[in-house]
């Protein structure tokens, strides 16, 4: 359990890290021999999952993607390797006794399952912003779940004094060892599936699954590049790896629809991995992640949490050229996404593509008013999510009427023509910026 030297905001983080080329050696937690007689101890017990060439991805991005299909594990995630290997490890008087943990939701449900098949009592300390998605399947797999705190920092406090008390064994969800090694024969199986690729992009919460993942592809093909992705309101890897030590993040005016990458200070284990083999860390805005979650939906018909998508936000977001024609790996790390907050991330994307809109426009306050209005949106092929009509607060002219209406448009290149065709109809109407749109505007064949 380490002690964090001091706090910082994620504001005063930069928004990324490279790894300089004279990075100097330093002795690790994990081995590679570790990471081998992990993926031994597990065969049998998690799901190989497919590394599979996406074509609508592919011609999205201009890059040749191949997806690790993390989120067909059998709880939804990556996180089942890990745990597994940690509990296989376990003294059997030490199982008897039970494990404990803090997760936001994967590493929870992991334990759960594992927990029950192997039957070894579990307990879950569960922030209290966790999914109730992942809460609920949590405790129909036998876990015993405690909501406590509002942040990681908070759960994990009390999951420590808990195992203390009660003599459990804790196992941390990302800088524990053994969970590093499991974690890594991803990478082992990236490399068997699919050798010849460029570069891995993962996701980036704890920092367990890109130090297991980095320390096994580098050590056995140090030209493939490893790309970490954090949400900018949790920069926690980048702003340890510039200080060499954990640095924990004050807890952030807003959060993400990434919570599985909701970590406000990454592991002492983890920091050393990633400086020798991480070369870069990026962060990336939601409505990025809300867009590569939509497409995932729509081009891969696979339905992935924020955490699981946010491997492809920076190539939606333009900002890797240089992988153009390349093979890119994106580890597609979860899938467990709350159903209530699904609908929110879709219409979220649909907004940042360009293809929900709301415009604000004045109309006259006499009978077909609002029809003539309403048909100008039906005759450009459009259609109206919602209509808000506004008799009070739009001035003192009496004659006029202000409206508000949200539309479903095709793409961004239809809304200006919207907004176009309302003015020359005599209505006069502004689009209302609700977040950038992305540089990427290409669609998939």
């Amino acid at each position: 359990f380490f002690v964090v030297s001091f706090m910082r905001s994620a504001a005063t983080v930069p928004s990324s890290w490279t790894r300089s080329d004279d990075v100097e050696e330093s002795q690790c937690c994990v081995t590679m021999e570790n990471i081998y007689a992990a993926a031994k101890r597990i065969e049998g017990g998690i799901v190989r999952s497919s590394c599979r060439r996406s074509r609508n991805l592919s011609a999205l991005t201009g890059c040749d993607i191949f997806l690790k299909a993390e989120y067909m594990q059998n709880t939804g995630s990556f996180k089942e390797r890990g745990a597994l290997n940690s509990i296989l490890q376990l003294p059997i008087n030490q199982r008897k006794k039970g494990i404990i943990a803090a997760s936001a939701g994967n590493h929870a449900l992991a334990l759960a399952y594992h927990g029950g098949r192997l039957n070894v009592p579990v307990t879950v300390v569960m922030p209290i912003y966790a999914p109730q998605t992942k809460v609920a399947n949590c405790k129909s797999l036998g876990a015993n779940v405690i909501a406590f705190g509002s942040s990681f920092t908070d759960a994990t406090t009390h999951a420590r004094e808990l195992a203390e008390k009660y003599e459990l064994t804790y196992i941390h969800g990302f800088d524990h060892p053994p969970v590093i090694a499991g974690q890594g024969s991803v990478g082992l199986e990236i490399l068997e599936q699919q050798p010849d690729i460029d570069a891995v992009f993962v996701p980036v919460g704890g920092g367990g699954l890109i130090a297991g993942l980095a320390l096994a592809i580098k050590s056995i093909n140090p030209d493939i590049d490893i790309i970490g992705v954090e949400p900018v309101s949790f920069p926690s890897l980048i702003a340890a790896l510039y200080e060499n030590e954990p640095v924990e993040l004050e807890q952030p005016s807003s959060s993400t629809i990434a919570d599985g990458l909701a970590v406000k200070c990454v592991g002492a284990n983890v920091v050393p991995l990633c400086r020798q083999f991480v070369d870069r860390v990026v962060t990336v805005e939601e409505h990025y992640i809300a867009l590569s979650v939509l497409r995932m939906i729509e081009l891969e018909k696979a339905v992935v949490e924020g955490a699981g998508a946010a491997g492809l936000a920076p190539l939606l977001a333009g900002m890797f050229p240089e992988y153009k024609g390349k093979k890119v790996c994106l580890v597609t790390c979860g899938g467990n996404i709350d159903v209530t907050l699904l609908g929110r991330v879709i219409d979220h994307g649909l907004a940042a593509d360009g293809r929900l809109v709301r415009f604000r426009g004045k109309i006259s306050d006499k009978p077909g008013g609002l029809a003539k209005f309403c048909d100008v949106v039906g005759r450009s092929g459009s259609t109206i999510r919602q209509i808000f009509h506004d008799r009070t607060f739009q001035g003192d002219d009496f004659s006029m009427v202000r409206v508000e209406v949200t539309v479903c448009t095709v793409n961004q290149e239809q809304a200006e023509e919207l907004l176009v065709k309302f003015n020359e109809a005599g209505f006069p109407t502004q689009m209302l910026d609700f977040m950038p749109h992305p540089a990427n505007k290409q669609q998939a064949q």
